[in-house]
């Protein structure tokens, strides 16, 4: 069965669009004939009960009390109803007084009559004389001479099945025409309904791994199609996303992780050489040991990156109190801050509440990261304010905290970019604490992950002032 189906949607089309046609057309040609045998033999019977009423008025016993047809009545004898009328006259015991020549001796109907035939209106059936020819009957009692009698009247239905095979055979005659033809109309729709389904399909195979910009023509966006084709084009640009992000992920890879390769390859093969002391073995391998652990935060941020934007990263939302997850970071950077005597103090925890809805490890590694840039670029003996404030953006409620620290500040030509990937200003570069620059990049992914923002203060002059806002409830 599958080697007969056709290849092409549009023979298919063609195809199921001319059978149901067939189908509807046939049903209607049914109809339409049954409408018409109806419609023929409603005529023949009033016909026939003008005959019946004209025969019981001309019905009449001679002199020998034989039962005569007066025939002189009509003024054309060859009129159809004469010619063709079959008749039968009995009494009710069932004796026959008259038959027409017509009948060839054969009994119209049953021998016996009913016992209410014809007794109050014209009795009408259907029966098959003994030669094989079928009938309309009606039968009617009427007095004769004070006697009642059973009139029969009947006509060939032969002439009513003639006419119906002929309309027929008329409309079966037309009928493979008319299919033919709407067989070509349908092609011809069919194709014109499917060009864009094909023009979409040659533009699509013109789009590649090197050329994902490309797009379908939506000519209608409201059909079907127009439908289909706005679904590629979103699958195209996710697609395009992907392919970009793995590419960007893979060229900062190889940039960032160029460097200390490089270093571990010098160090490596300086302290290979003869003459080296055991000092010297151990700075190398301190200092191989430091690039080392350099490029394992590289890759773990890189990592942390890559599956925030590819939306692979699960989140765990519940409540809890920002405050108290500062307090911990806080903790956490202790050594770093008491090397440099650098005091994080946070302001009116108790005024505000802190309480978040968030995913608490992402919040974390977002509020780390920017207290950790906050600490390496402020100078030995400062101070850091981590202050609370809720906000209310359109419908939604958020806890801002703000981060203000008093080092170098950052550019108002670089508000944005420092949450780029290994963007480093000029100070990150003299700073004395070397980065990999990937941690506001991290931080910008997990909070806008968790439906947070993050931005700096541009009208902040002395140091930088970085807001975190969470949302709340």
């Amino acid at each position: 069965m599958k080697r007969l189906r056709p290849k092409s949607v549009r023979t298919r089309l063609t195809l199921w669009y001319v059978g149901v046609l067939a189908s509807i057309l046939a049903i209607y040609i049914v109809v339409v004939c049954i409408f018409q045998y109806t419609i023929l033999r409603t005529q023949i019977y009033h016909d026939m009960v003008q005959d019946m009423e004209t025969v019981e008025g001309l019905l009449y016993f001679d002199g020998q009390e034989v039962l005569r047809l007066r025939q002189d009545y009509y003024s054309h004898p060859q009129s159809h109803l004469l010619v063709d009328r079959l008749m039968e006259v009995r009494e009710l015991t069932g004796n026959v007084l008259y038959r027409s020549d017509t009948l060839n001796s054969m009994p119209l109907g049953s021998v016996a009559p009913g016992k209410d035939e014809g007794a109050t209106s014209f009795d009408d059936r259907t029966e098959r004389l003994a030669d094989g020819t079928w009938v309309l009957i009606i039968s009617h009692r009427h007095p004769v001479a004070g006697r009642i009698l059973l009139i029969r009247l009947g006509y060939s239905l032969s002439p009513l099945a003639s006419r119906l095979e002929k309309f027929l055979l008329s409309l079966l005659l037309a009928l493979p025409p008319a299919l033919a033809l709407a067989g070509f109309a349908g092609y011809r729709i069919a194709c014109r309904a499917l060009a864009p389904l094909e023009s979409m399909a040659s533009r699509a195979e013109k789009i590649t791994a090197n050329n994902l910009s490309g797009r379908l023509q939506i000519e209608d966006e409201h059909d079907e199609l127009g439908r289909m084709a706005a679904v590629i084009n979103s699958l195209l640009s996710r697609l395009e996303r992907s392919f970009l992000q793995l590419q960007r992920f893979t060229a900062d890879a190889a940039h960032e992780l160029k460097t200390p390769l490089a270093s571990i390859r010098v160090v490596g093969e300086a302290s290979l050489r003869s003459g080296q002391s055991q000092e010297a073995y151990r700075d190398a391998v301190s200092s191989m040991l430091e690039e080392t652990s350099r490029l394992n935060q590289t890759v773990e941020g890189l990592l942390m990156i890559s599956k925030a934007e590819a939306g692979e990263i699960q989140l765990t939302v519940t409540s809890f109190s920002l405050r108290e997850l500062v307090e911990e970071i806080i903790d956490l950077l202790d050594v770093v801050t008491e090397e440099r005597d650098i005091a994080i103090v946070q302001r009116n925890p108790e005024e505000s509440e802190t309480h978040v809805t968030a995913d608490r490890t992402l919040l974390r590694a977002c509020v780390l990261n920017v207290l950790h840039n906050a600490v390496k670029f402020s100078p030995a003996n400062s101070i850091i304010v981590c202050s609370y404030q809720p906000v209310a953006r359109n419908t939604q409620r958020f806890l801002r905290l703000s981060i203000l620290d008093q080092g170098p500040g950052i550019a108002a030509i670089d508000q944005n970019r420092v949450f780029e990937r290994f963007f480093r200003g000029g100070e990150a570069r003299s700073s004395r604490g070397e980065g990999v620059g990937l941690g506001l990049a991290i931080a910008k992914l997990a909070i806008e992950t968790t439906h947070g923002c993050i931005y700096f203060d541009a009208a902040q002059s002395i140091g930088a002032l970085c807001h975190i806002e969470v949302p709340i409830g």
